[in-house]
C-alpha cells in the first residue's frame, strides 16, 4: 500500500474492549476510522458519535469500504465474522481466544495465507513493555511461575478462566521457551459460573523447563505477574506496572555473603493496546508478518484447548463435590 494512503479500517464489536480499538484508529494520522458495527445499535451509535464516524448494525456493509478490521465480538462468532472478512480481502486484527476449536483456528490460517492476507490475533501482553524489556535478559530459564489474578467482573465470563486469562501466560511462555511440550498436569474448578474460575497449570516442556501458571477471576485483588528464573539470574515480571526487575548475586566485601545487584527494565509510559494496533497498521501496510500470526494464535489455543480438556476430565471425577455448593445463578443478581 502506498505510504502516504491512509488505511481505511473498521471495528466490529465495540463492547467494552472494542470502544478502545475504536478510540485508538481514531487518534491515528495515518488511519481513516471508516465505521464501527455492533449489533447493538444505540452501543454502535454512541461509539460512532464518540470516534466521529459512522455505525452500522450489519457488519457485512462496513466490510464494502474499508481495508482492514478489528475483530472484537464474543469468542463463539469469531470464525463466522473472520472467514466472512477474509473471503472479502481484508486483513484482520482477531481478539484472542483466536477461535473456539482447532478446526476453525485451521480454517482461519489456510484462508488468509491463500489470499495472502494479514491476520493478527490479538494477544495484547506480547505488547506489555515489561514483554519488550524482558526479551533481552533472557537467558535459558528454567523454571516460571505466573500468576494472572482478577477481581470477578461479569464481562468474559462467556468463556472459562483459561480462555479469559491463562491463554496470555501461555502464549508469552510459549514465545520465550522454544522446546516441545513433555506433559501438562493441570487442576480447576468453577467456584461462581457454570465454567471454571480458577484454575493451575504445570506446564513441563522436553528441555527440562517448567512452567507453573495459576489464573483466578475471583481474586480479592488484581495481579498480573510472572517470575522466571534462568542461570545466574531471576527476572520478576509485573504486567501491571510494565516493568521487569532483573536480580543476580555480586562478589560482596572480602569473605563476605554475595550481594543482590538489581535493576529495573521497563517503558512504563507506553499504551499497551496502542502498540497492538500500530504494529497492525504497519502489517497491513508494508505486508509483513505479525508478532501474534495466526500460527501462534493457534499454538496458545492447542494449549489452552488441552488444559481445559484435562481438568474437565478431573471435574468429571468430583463431580460429587462440585454439585455439593451452591447453585451458580447467583452472579446475575442484581
Amino acid at each position: 500500500m502506498e505510504s502516504g494512503k491512509k488505511i481505511k479500517i473498521g471495528v466490529i464489536g465495540v463492547g467494552y474492549l472494542g470502544r478502545f480499538h475504536s478510540q485508538k484508529y481514531a487518534a491515528m494520522d495515518d488511519v481513516e476510522l471508516v465505521g464501527v458495527a455492533d449489533v447493538d445499535p444505540e452501543r454502535a451509535g454512541s461509539v460512532a458519535e464518540e470516534c466521529s464516524t459512522a455505525s452500522f448494525t450489519d457488519y457485512q456493509r462496513l466490510l464494502e469500504e474499508v481495508n482492514a478490521v478489528s475483530i472484537v465480538v464474543p469468542t463463539i462468532h469469531h470464525h463466522t465474522v473472520a472467514a466472512a472478512c477474509l473471503d472479502r480481502g481484508i486483513d484482520i486484527l482477531l481478539e484472542k481466544p483466536m477461535t473456539t476449536t482447532l478446526k476453525e483456528a485451521d480454517d482461519l490460517i489456510h484462508r488468509a495465507e491463500e489470499k495472502k492476507l494479514i491476520l493478527q490475533v490479538g494477544h495484547l501482553e506480547r505488547f506489555n513493555p515489561a514483554v519488550l524489556a524482558m526479551q533481552p535478559l533472557l537467558n535459558n530459564p528454567l523454571f516460571i511461575e505466573a500468576h494472572r489474578l482478577s477481581v470477578f467482573k461479569n464481562r468474559g465470563t462467556d468463556v472459562d478462566v483459561i480462555l479469559d486469562l491463562m491463554i496470555h501466560d501461555i502464549d508469552i511462555i510459549l514465545s520465550i521457551i522454544h522446546s516441545p511440550i513433555k506433559d501438562i498436569h493441570t487442576v480447576g474448578a468453577p467456584v461462581i459460573t457454570p465454567l471454571t474460575d480458577i484454575a493451575n497449570a504445570r506446564i513441563v516442556f522436553e528441555n527440562g523447563c517448567t512452567a507453573n501458571v495459576t489464573v483466578s477471576r475471583i481474586s480479592m485483588d488484581n495481579m498480573r505477574r510472572m517470575r522466571i528464573f534462568q542461570p545466574g539470574k531471576y527476572l520478576s515480571v509485573d504486567f501491571s506496572k510494565k516493568e521487569v526487575m532483573a536480580i543476580k548475586l555480586k562478589p560482596g566485601s572480602v569473605g563476605g555473603m554475595p550481594l543482590p545487584d538489581i535493576s529495573k527494565h521497563g517503558f512504563t509510559e507506553q499504551d499497551v493496546l496502542e502498540l497492538e494496533l500500530k504494529e497492525f497498521i504497519s502489517n497491513v501496510r508494508h505486508r509483513t508478518r505479525p508478532t501474534v500470526s495466526g500460527i501462534e494464535g493457534r499454538r496458545a489455543l492447542d494449549v489452552a484447548l488441552r488444559v481445559i480438556g484435562q481438568i474437565k476430565e478431573n471435574q468429571d471425577r468430583v463431580t460429587h463435590l462440585l454439585g455439593q455448593g451452591e447453585t451458580f445463578g447467583f452472579i446475575n443478581e442484581q
